[in-house]
Order: structure tokens, then C-alpha cells, then sequence
């Protein structure tokens, strides 16, 4: 039988390296290469962020990927 509904598609995923907030009560997280710091703090409150590992979809971001060779050449 024919149906309309569009096949999902799958969506690879890997181990990303994530800063996660050490406040307990906070579940906030970013990934690696979104943080704008080398040790970020929390954005929501403000407490400093532990690295960590998470698995989550594949995402290209060339331009922040070398970020920190960036500053130092500069």
C-alpha cells in the first residue's frame, strides 16, 4: 500500500566534546567548538562549566573548529 508520509530519515550521530554546568540544580550544556572562552562559565548562572562528552548529531562548524589557533597567531 502506498503511503504519503515521508521516511525518516536517520541522522548520524558521535561522542562531541560539550562543556556541561557544575551547578547541580543547572542542566545547561554547549558544545566545544560553540564556546566563546577556553574555560567557559555558565550562561545561565554563571558558574564555571566542567568538560565533558556527549553523544549528539554529527554538526560541521568550520569556522569556529580552529578558533584558538586563531587568537594566538594573531
Amino acid at each position: 500500500m502506498y503511503s504519503r508520509k515521508p521516511q525518516a530519515v536517520e541522522i548520524p550521530e558521535e561522542m562531541t566534546d560539550v562543556w556541561t554546568c557544575s551547578n547541580e540544580g543547572c542542566n545547561c550544556w554547549m558544545r566545544n567548538n560553540f564556546a566563546f572562552e577556553a574555560e567557559p562559565d555558565c550562561p545561565s548562572c554563571r558558574v564555571p562549566m566542567v568538560r565533558g562528552t556527549k553523544m549528539l548529531p554529527q554538526l560541521s562548524n568550520y569556522t569556529l573548529d580552529n578558533k584558538y589557533a586563531k587568537k594566538s597567531a594573531t
